[in-house]
């Protein structure tokens, strides 16, 4: 075998064990996921702003930014729901690269898979505790959920596993919003495919037990823009697109259509200032036509404390090791930007 088994992981019952989720922790999720769940529903006007740095590489630099966006929120909270991420994985195209804190707790040193099970539970607790804010983070291996079921309140699903089966299973049995993006394609019919498969309950194999799920309702679409064949950027958050998306919900029986829209990666060509006209333009979509208003029901922003993004080891507090993020005070101009459009 090409193997090397190096240690055998604590399960997920041993890891929340040793760093529970305090009672009254527990209970803001509840009602967090509460809220988020209304927006999806249509039972609350709000609208989500899911807004957070490219990957959750520092503890003290995200629970420093997360903490901001809290005092934030307690002034938008009456119009908006914002959502931060502390995204602990990151896919990488070609495999090379900083791969999360969940593996890579340390980015200067070589992976520890225990350490980095531990290091981000502790950030997220930590995150919770100082702003009242639970957190979305990237589900990009499957196996991982139950060592942060408890935490979380969102979970994307990335263009490069909405198309895998056991991403789509798995998903099936959240209890909170799952976001399906759009393949790197742009395939809207394989986006909702996913989003059908989610919604619906299946019986798999899962981390050596035969389960079953009951369906996730609250699963719904993500626009994060698309790459064409010679490898350019084409954006799908235009009007045309949300038109089009709305249309296609119209022919398809699925539950709670909904849409969020990704400023960054192919939309704005990882130009990361980009994301606040797009925002913006998104948010005119939502003025112009009620039906779009409806089915927009948010934003994925990427923002650190420092704008744009440097190599790792580059020493910058509160800068991004891996995509360019929006800076602070712009993000926060653009938050109070989308709670007047409300």
């Amino acid at each position: 075998m090409a193997f090397e088994f190096i240690k055998k992981l604590p399960t997920p019952e041993e890891i929340r064990q040793q760093l529970p989720l305090p009672a009254e922790l527990a209970e803001l999720k509840v009602k967090r996921d509460a809220e988020i769940r209304d927006v999806l529903t249509g039972k609350s006007n709000k609208f989500l702003v899911i807004v957070g740095p490219c990957s959750a590489d520092n503890e003290d630099a995200v629970c420093d930014y997360v903490s901001r966006l809290g005092k934030v929120n307690e002034k938008v909270k009456d119009r908006l729901v914002l959502i931060p991420r502390i995204y602990t994985n990151k896919p990488r195209t070609t495999g090379d690269g900083y791969k999360g804190i969940a593996s890579q707790p340390d980015p200067e040193k070589k992976p520890d898979f225990l350490a980095g099970l531990i290091a981000l539970r502790k950030m997220q607790i930590r995150a919770i505790t100082e702003s009242g804010l639970t957190s979305a983070d990237e589900m990009l291996y499957p196996e991982n959920w139950l060592y942060v079921s408890d935490l979380l309140s969102y979970v994307a699903i990335g263009a490069r596993s909405v198309e895998d089966q056991l991403h789509r299973l798995t998903v099936s049995g959240f209890d909170v919003a799952a976001g399906m993006k759009n393949p790197t394609s742009g395939d809207f019919a394989v986006m909702l495919n996913s989003v059908y498969a989610a919604q619906h309950p299946h019986s798999f194999t899962y981390r050596g037990w035969e389960v079953n799920t009951t369906g996730n309702d609250l699963a719904h679409t993500v626009l994060r823009g698309a790459v064409n064949k010679h490898g350019n950027s084409i954006p799908n958050y235009h009007y045309e697109d949300l038109n089009f998306l709305l249309n296609l919900y119209n022919e398809r029986d699925l539950k709670n259509p909904a849409c969020i829209i990704d400023s960054n990666h192919s939309n704005s060509d990882k130009k990361y200032a980009q994301q606040i006209r797009i925002v913006k333009e998104v948010m005119h979509s939502r003025k112009l036509n009620p039906d779009i208003h409806s089915l927009v029901k948010g934003v994925m922003i990427e923002s650190y404390i420092e704008e744009g993004c440097q190599k790792v080891g580059g020493g910058v507090y509160g800068k991004s090791i891996t995509d360019p993020c929006l800076g602070w005070a712009d993000t926060e101009k653009l938050i109070y930007d989308i709670a007047d459009y409300e």
